[in-house]
């Protein structure tokens, strides 16, 4: 975005005076920049950014470490003994915890009465007696896919197979053969559907683009809206003009947004690996990079838009008006992609969103982390979202320069194209 609008700019700066000109800078340099530090300024200052980047760092730290204490207990299961178990089967019920990513701790028991008891306190989560029966709290159903009813459903089936091997005569060594073999190697034609933390970690970037674009274009509408309606723009419009004042604005509070989102991002990652979790694992990491890329490109488009639509309002009640038919695309592709999220099978016109500049934001991340676009066409979609850019830019700075200056009342878009076409 800083680049486009370096070039544009130099190219209507030409035309203009030495004296309006830093050293030979460009008004990038000079008027542009002068507008953004303000809005910079004006943003960080401002106790609704602090406040609101305290509470999204809260909710992303809680979305985090909570997750992982409740992996890190559900990973550990106590299992009672009652009677005589023997040592190859005390091994096959450590090893069907094993195979389920679940550590067993076994505890022996001095009869079965205070084996039910241990049960109904929570002490135990599963008895076995005499390495025949297992006992449970609470049924567990077919559909249950809790750790306890995982290892239920595990260490019954391994103790099964070990009594079907001593009731067929297999010696100790056969018995061993059989368990240690290995499962066949398994290859598909196509990539799986993310699970996981990579189908987290796109849940939790939709949720970033969302609330992260909704305000802060909200707060590029209300603030032109603001200096229409105080008369602040016309001194401003008195010593620069109006494409440097809208594209000052634009990149200062885009220059927060993007400052914002990286300290959000760091911040998951480098809690992420101190606490151990998972969300460093596949390619969450990836996910989370296109997310903030995207981040910047939706801003990027959306920022002139709402920036037009704050030139043509003058009162709050008109803010509203306006905000909701622009906020409709978003809306739309933020379900659209939670909806791919869920489900993990992108369907072809959700693919074809990823490359519509209004909904490419939300589309697009949530491909890199499914695993189903490849890099050329991250590009491809990316580089079209900025010509685009380019072209709403224009339109949005045209709209702006004859809307800004009109007061009194709302002004109709049919009124500023008749009088550009006149």
């Amino acid at each position: 975005m800083v680049v486009v609008l370096r070039v544009w700019l130099r190219r209507r700066g030409r035309s203009t005076s030495p004296s309006r000109t830093r050293a030979g800078l460009g008004p990038f340099t000079s008027d542009v920049g002068l507008v953004a530090a303000r809005e910079v300024r004006e943003r960080i200052r401002g106790k609704i950014f602090r406040v609101g980047t305290l509470l999204i760092l809260a909710v992303v730290a809680a979305a985090i470490v909570i997750p992982v204490l409740h992996t890190g207990k559900s990973h550990l299961q106590q299992v009672g003994v009652v009677g005589a178990l023997s040592a190859p089967l005390r091994a096959a019920v450590v090893a069907s915890g094993t195979s389920i990513g679940i550590t067993v701790h076994l505890v022996s028991e001095a009869d079965v009465g205070a084996a039910h008891s241990d049960l109904r306190s929570g002490r135990v989560d599963l008895v076995i007696v005499d390495g025949r029966e297992l006992v449970l709290n609470k049924a567990i159903g077919p559909t249950d896919i809790s750790t306890t009813a995982q290892l239920v459903r595990a260490v019954s089936k391994n103790l099964g197979v070990a009594e079907a091997f001593a009731a067929a005569g297999l010696s100790a060594a056969q018995s061993s053969q059989l368990a240690g073999a290995k499962a066949l190697p398994v290859t598909s034609l196509q990539r799986g559907i993310a699970k996981g933390a990579t189908q987290t970690t796109s849940l939790v970037g939709l949720i970033l683009v969302f609330v992260m674009l909704t305000q802060y274009n909200t707060w590029i509408l209300i603030g032109v809206m603001e200096e229409k309606s105080s008369r602040v723009v016309e001194v401003l419009l008195a010593a620069v003009r109006p494409v440097q004042l809208l594209a000052g604005k634009v990149l200062g509070i885009g220059l927060v947004a993007f400052a914002q989102a990286s300290l959000i991002v760091v911040f998951a990652l480098g809690l992420a690996k101190a606490v151990g979790s998972d969300l460093l694992q596949g390619t969450a990491p990836l996910v989370l990079v296109s997310t903030l890329v995207w981040l910047v490109l939706g801003y990027a488009f959306y920022s002139w838009v709402y920036a037009a639509a704050g030139s043509m309002a003058e009162r709050q009640d008109q803010v509203q008006s306006l905000a909701f038919p622009l906020s409709l695309p978003i809306i739309f592709g933020y379900i659209m992609a939670l909806t791919a999220v869920g489900s993990g099978s992108p369907s072809a016109f959700f693919k074809l969103l990823a490359y519509l500049p209004p909904t490419a934001p939300f589309a697009m991340p949530v491909l890199v982390g499914l695993g189903t676009v490849t890099w050329w066409e991250f590009a491809a979609s990316a580089a079209l979202s900025i010509v685009c850019t380019v072209g709403v830019a224009r339109l949005a700075t045209s709209i702006y320069r004859r809307a800004i200056l009109r007061t009194g009342r709302r002004v109709q878009l049919r009124e500023i194209f008749s009088r550009a076409a006149g």
